[in-house]
Formats: structure tokens, sequence, C-alpha cells
């Protein structure tokens, strides 16, 4: 009688050596680091005024526009793509939006704010999803390149921002249009929100540990995972603890965070996330695995169009205005914080996480180097060279491994 045997169960393989952990995520760990300083460096030469309450609601407002677009960002990058249109696309959005606020509805619908504001929130979002859904289609579909297609974007942006505007500020501060990017939470709302960030952190790091063991992949020390999430756990109550002492939590703050959560859980536990990575870590491969590359980069630009119109609506309700200069250098803010977050110039690595620290580490060097009324030039300077540095970083790191 034959004997029967059973498929051994692949069963994870958990790594000893605390150092070859610490190598592993040296860049994880860095980045920490880097916040940390910064923040700290900040608080000395300002005499603690950097860490403030209304500095700090301050810094997580201003930082809102560039996190939306680095959230998107995050995904073009990691498929081995870039998007140099962003900015200037929800620097166009935002003058749509003001367009519409100041000159369309106060004629069409005449003392009917809600609505029209309603209105202009679904026509912004609609026009960023359309400009996605036409570069997607060119770049996935008809190839051409990524770096041309959007950058001619940028240019064509850019022109329709000074015909739309004719070189004029159109105001969008109606009462309504601006309470979303100005207006506060309720402090119990607040620490609701941070309570409900932190089981998803917690969530998060669970299924990503059960993925692993379920593949047969190698896990990282329970303690390391523990350590991590528990830090961004400290972060975001923190930061409702500091911000509860000014006026609360901003309102473009809480929408960031559920935006941020949705990518989160998309990129790291669907198919769609899995697939992005395989992408850009080794197109050819995944390819003969049967991936439909085309489908998957169409979309990924469809919904960073589709971001590129929340953060055209949250800059327009944040500035007040549709001006000429809407999204100057926002694309280069976006594309900094994912780098300096974690994700990879060559593609297949990067996070959301990661892109989010990115931003705060971008607008905290800006918010500090202008508390200290540094010159604009030395700002400049300063963060061209982080940025160098953090490129450096990850292509000597990915030589190491």
């Amino acid at each position: 009688m034959a004997s029967v045997t059973s498929t051994p169960v692949p069963t994870p393989l958990v790594t000893s050596s605390f150092a070859k952990q610490i190598r592993a995520n040296l860049q994880t760990y860095g980045l920490i680091a880097a916040l940390i300083l910064i923040s700290l460096f900040f608080a000395y030469m300002t005499h603690g005024v950097f860490l403030n309450a209304r500095n700090i609601s301050n810094l997580f407002r201003q930082m809102t526009v560039t996190a939306f677009l680095s959230v998107g960002m995050v995904l073009v990058i990691v498929t081995g793509n870039i998007d140099l249109s962003v900015g200037k696309l929800a620097g166009f959005v935002s003058v749509v939006a003001a367009v519409f606020q100041a000159q369309i509805w106060p004629q069409l619908l005449p003392n009917q704010e809600l609505l029209t504001t309603v209105l202009t929130v679904i026509i912004s979002l609609g026009v960023g999803v359309l400009v996605g859904v036409i570069q997607g289609y060119i770049i996935a579909y008809l190839r051409v390149p990524a770096f041309i297609v959007t950058l001619g974007g940028l240019w064509v942006f850019t022109s329709l921002i000074l015909i739309v505007t004719q070189g004029k500020t159109i105001p969008a501060n109606q009462p309504i249009m601006s309470q979303i990017a100005q207006a506060y939470l309720p402090n119990d709302l607040g620490w609701l929100l941070a309570a409900l960030v932190v089981v998803f952190l917690v969530v998060n790091m669970v299924l990503n540990r059960q993925r692993k063991t379920r593949y047969g992949f190698a896990l990282a020390p329970i303690y390391l995972d523990v350590a991590r999430t528990a830090f961004f756990a400290a972060i975001v109550l923190a930061y409702v603890y500091i911000v509860n002492q000014y006026n609360g939590v901003q309102l473009p703050v809480l929408l960031l965070a559920v935006v941020a959560m949705v990518m989160t859980y998309v990129s790291n536990n669907t198919r769609f996330g899995r697939y992005a990575y395989a992408i850009g870590g080794n197109r050819e491969a995944a390819r003969l695995s049967g991936v439909n590359i085309k489908r998957n980069i169409f979309t990924i630009f469809v919904i960073m169009g589709g971001l590129c119109g929340v953060a055209g609506v949250v800059l327009a309700s944040y500035v007040g205005y549709g001006t000429t200069a809407a999204g100057q250098g926002y694309e280069l803010d976006a594309i900094a914080a994912c780098i300096l977050g974690g994700t990879s110039t060559l593609g297949g690595e990067g996070t959301i996480i990661g892109a989010m620290v990115g931003a705060l580490i971008m607008g905290s060097l800006t918010n500090g180097l202008q508390l200290l009324n540094s010159p604009t030039e030395w700002q400049y300077l300063i963060k061209g060279a982080v940025l160098i540095l953090a490129v450096y970083a990850d292509v000597r790191l990915r030589r190491n491994r």
C-alpha cells in the first residue's frame, strides 16, 4: 500500500539576528530619527515656538496638500513611473473651483451656498479624474513615457491656469467652501479619530504579519513591528493632544487620515496593490505572471488624478483664491516627500505611511526655516540637499542589499 505524504505547509522564517533586522529597516529608523532631530532642532532654535499648539496646527494644515499628492505619488513611483503634473493639476483644479464659486454659481444658483459648494467639489474631483484618465491612457495604452506625458501636462495646466484666470486672482472664500480646509473638529471627535487611526495601525500590522506567514516570507521579530507601530501611534496621539490645546483637529487632516488609511489598505492588502509593487520590482516577471500591466498603470494614474482633485479643492479652500501661481512647486514637494519616506526611485518599494512622514519632514523644514526668518534661497538649498542625500542613501542601501 502506497504511503500518503502531505505537502508541507511553509512556515515563516523568523530572523533571529537583531543586527540584520536593523540593517534591513535602516531607512525606516533613519526616517524616524530625522523627524525627531528636525523637531528638536527647530524647537531649540525657536525657543519652543516650533512645538507649540498653534504652530503644530498650522504645520499640519500646510502639509495636507503635499500629503494628498504624495499618497498617490507613492504608487506612481512604485511602478517605476513619475508624475510631474500633479502640482499644476491641483492648481488648475483650485482655479476651476474658484471660477465656479465666484462667477458661475452666483448667476445660476444664487443664495444656494451649500448646494453650490457640493457641486463645486464634485466638478473639481471630476476634472482631476478626467485628467487622470487621459494621461493614464496615453501612458499605459499608447506607451508614451510618463515623464514626457506629465511634463507636457505641467505646461498645459500652467497655460490653462493663465487662460482661465486671465492674470487675475479669483476669490473662493465663501463661508462653506472655506470650511473644507479651515474648520476644526471638537476635541472629543479628535480623540475618537486618533483612536480609530491607532486601531488601524495595529490591524494593518497584524494583517501584514499574517500575510507574510501565509506565503512563507521572513518575519521581523514581533517587538520591532510593535515598536514601529507604537511610534506612529504615539505621533498620532501626541498630535491630537497638542492641537486640542489650540482649536482641535483640522478638517483637512481628517480627510487626509481617511485617504491615507484607505490607500494604505489598498496598497498592502489587495491584489491591485501587490501588482503595483510587482510591476515596479520586476516588470517582465509581473507580465509573465499574468499581471495586466497596462490596466494597473492606467488605474494608478486615474487614482492620482482623483487625489489631485482632492488636493485642488483643499488648496482653493485653504488659500481662499484661485491664483496664477496656484500649485507652483507642489509636484516637487510630493516627489520629495515620497523619496524621503522610503519610496525607491528605482520602483518596487514604498509605503503610504512613509510618504506621510516624508511630507511631515518637508513641511517641518519649510515651517521651521520660516520661523527662523531664513531667506527663501536658503530654504530651497536646504530642501534640495536633503532630497539628494535621501536618494543617495536609497541607492547605497539597495546596493548593500
